[in-house]
């Protein structure tokens, strides 16, 4: 796979503050029967720090955008938090922003093919109504 988007999501559930990542692969894998976790990356407020997980790797498809076959073409991040009631905290938006910006550089990704969820789906509010995706995406490019 080559990636030619990424897609941003939010996990839906309240950080804990604690390691959620492991949870939402268990979820993924013994749940719902997938293989693997469905994203690519997650990024999470862990303690004091915010930390980036890995989850399938960049050259396997993903399983978190099925709308479009974006899954065969498109990188997915997941935020752990539930932004459509709170705003991502500053340093987890900042560690966003560091990632696409790599992903960006490292695949040649386009401008505009930095997407939320819900631009694919939407009957989701992926990756919630207080994740201002406009922002982000003039973050991720400038």
């Amino acid at each position: 796979m080559n990636p030619s988007h990424i897609i941003v999501h939010h996990s839906l559930t309240k950080d804990s503050e604690s390691v959620s990542w492991g949870a939402i692969k268990r979820y993924h894998t013994e749940e719902l029967g997938w293989k693997d976790i469905g994203y690519h990356f997650g990024i999470e407020q862990v303690g004091n720090d915010v930390q980036i997980f890995t989850g399938r790797m960049m050259n396997e498809p993903g399983a978190h955008c099925k709308e479009k076959g974006m899954n065969r073409i498109s990188l997915g991040i997941c935020f752990v938090g539930d932004y459509d009631q709170n705003e991502p905290p500053k340093e987890m938006w900042n560690t966003g922003i560091r990632l696409v910006r790599s992903l960006v550089e490292i695949f040649e990704i386009q401008k505009g093919n930095i997407h939320g969820h819900y631009e694919f789906a939407p009957y989701k509010s992926c990756p919630g109504v207080r994740f201002d995706m406009d922002k982000f995406k003039e973050e991720t490019t400038t």
